[in-house]
């Protein structure tokens, strides 16, 4: 499918690209339902909310056709149990999440457990059923750690290569999303995270060949006005 010139989309068109974020301590419940209802009004691609929230926003976005995306193993990536792992991707989806951003296991990449590091993956992607994101956290790894995370991620089933989980990993960078968009089969796509507040940076990423952006930013992008947000994932 022909991707579109982003530089020529309006706000509304470029909207359904942006994953609109909201995953911080101490949401409150008005809040988050605040939060389900701008990503309708605003028409984003998806709400990505903390799985405590799932149900909730799940019931709130019922009947309009847009996914609730939430995070699994993380905002600290590589601590949760391949077992908990499973058993967490199964109850998110149960509460309603369609999509499911995960942490990987870095630890066992980078100390050449490979087949396990590709069965935690795996085993995420069969107990969800649902599009699974890879967060690779790209810059703690060697370029031949990247080329091994990518390859046993797709190996275990993703839909999506992501990445970095937050902007506290990276800011997005066009040639990171480069590098996974270069690398993807047919029917796998790539998210980018961190720390994308603008417009313009939003483009940047999308021409790179990300086909959707995750940002807590995502009203500001929209309408062009200054985020002083300080969390994006």
């Amino acid at each position: 499918m022909a991707r579109p010139d982003f530089t020529a989309l309006s706000s509304r068109e470029l909207a359904p690209f942006i994953q609109h974020t909201k995953i911080s301590v101490g949401i409150t419940r008005d809040e988050i339902i605040a939060h389900a209802k701008e990503t309708v009004e605003f028409g984003f691609g998806a709400a990505m909310v903390p799985g405590s929230w799932v149900k909730t926003v799940s019931e709130v976005l019922a009947g309009t056709g847009i996914p609730v995306a939430t995070a699994l193993d993380f905002p600290t990536v590589g601590v949760t149990s391949s077992a908990g792992k499973v058993a967490e991707a199964a109850e998110l989806v149960r509460l309603g999440a369609n999509q499911i951003d995960t942490g990987v296991q870095i630890g066992w990449l980078k100390s050449g457990d490979y087949d396990a590091f590709r069965d935690d993956i795996a085993g995420v992607v069969k107990a969800a059923g649902v599009p699974i994101k890879v967060m690779l956290e790209l810059p703690l790894l060697s370029e031949d750690e990247k080329k091994a995370a990518v390859d046993l991620s797709l190996e275990a089933g993703v839909s999506f290569l992501k990445n970095a989980s937050s902007g506290s990993i990276e800011t997005a960078s066009p040639a990171n999303i480069r590098y996974l968009a270069e690398r993807c089969p047919e029917g796998v796509q790539v998210k980018a995270s961190g720390g994308i507040k603008g417009r313009a940076q939003a483009i940047e990423l999308l021409e790179a060949g990300a086909a959707c952006v995750g940002t807590s930013a995502g009203i500001e992008i929209v309408t062009d006005s200054e985020s002083d947000t300080t969390t994006s994932y």
